[in-house]
């Protein structure tokens, strides 16, 4: 067994409530979806939400923090932030937090795919 599956088995717990949970490896840590919506990121063993403006306040007055790495010497914040301490201790505490970064997520407008310029195709 892997240092971070019993953390991610333990955050099943907490998020199988919601909805049909999945993770998947990534950026050197775990992607979190519910119902195939990607609403979490888990590094180094800290799950952190996804917030926008809708909802960073009520994260931020639970003196929640961003997810912070450095690229090129420069701290970049994600849209992902930490829980407070007392969700983690169950699936109830868990669920309003997670509620607000799915409804976050689902917010978040699509990417629109790259069309092929009609010079690339000739």
């Amino acid at each position: 067994m892997k240092r971070d599956d019993g953390f991610i088995a333990y955050l099943h717990e907490l998020l199988d409530p919601l909805g049909t949970i999945s993770t998947r490896r990534m950026f050197g840590g775990h992607g979190i979806y519910c119902d195939g919506v990607f609403f979490a990121i888990v590094i180094d063993e800290r799950i952190y939400l996804k917030v926008d403006e809708e909802s960073r306040g009520r994260f931020h007055d639970a003196g929640c923090a961003p997810f912070v790495y450095e690229s090129r010497g420069e701290p970049i914040a994600m849209s992902y932030w930490s829980v407070p301490d007392e969700a983690m201790d169950s699936a109830e505490q868990m669920q309003p937090w997670a509620k607000l970064a799915i409804a976050a997520a689902l917010r978040k407008p699509e990417k629109k795919k790259r069309s092929r310029s009609k010079s690339a195709t000739r």
